[in-house]
């Protein structure tokens, strides 16, 4: 595949979300399957719950961070992560709706993408805390290439008003 990575493949940061059905279990389930597809974790945050922002009224979600390596260059772990949305039962109905299962590329190493299909670092990141807590519990020092700041930086800044909390389910 002419987008795939070298065995040194710099860290990924992906974001996993759920707020519709078995959160837990979509969440567990997309772990499984992104290492079946050669996503191997390195580190995981907890578990939090979040307020969706943004988008209008909807239950919250549970949000995980995972660090790790992948086989795939970005745009092909792109493919990889929606493959996996859809067999968890997502279907992109609404703009930012509710959906059993989001898995997001927040960060490639420190590469700059900007793309009609993918933009690195992931464009929300700076403003969101439900990608920002979890983040800087295990990449707290990951500077974002093109704001020069780091995780941690970004998240002392501020960001949303939404709500993160721990989850213990």
């Amino acid at each position: 595949m002419a987008d795939s990575s070298p065995p040194d493949s710099p860290p990924v940061a992906l974001l996993l979300g759920s707020n519709l059905g078995d959160r837990a279990g979509f969440l567990r389930r997309a772990r499984e399957s992104l290492a079946a597809c050669g996503f191997d974790v390195v580190r995981a945050s907890e578990v939090f719950e979040t307020e969706p922002v943004e988008c209008g009224p909807q239950p919250p979600y549970l949000n995980q961070v995972l660090l790790g390596t992948s086989r795939h260059g970005p745009e092909a772990l792109l493919e990889v992560c929606q493959g996996i949305e859809r067999q968890q039962g997502r279907r992109r109905t609404a703009p930012r709706g509710p959906r059993t299962l989001d898995v997001d590329l927040l960060f490639y190493g420190s590469r700059v993408v900007a793309a009609p299909r993918l933009t690195l670092p992931h464009p929300a990141l700076p403003r969101r805390r439900s990608l920002l807590v979890p983040l800087a519990q295990v990449a707290p020092g990951w500077p974002h290439p093109v704001l020069g700041k780091t995780v941690l930086e970004l998240l002392r800044e501020g960001g949303d008003p939404g709500w993160v909390r721990g989850w213990w389910g």
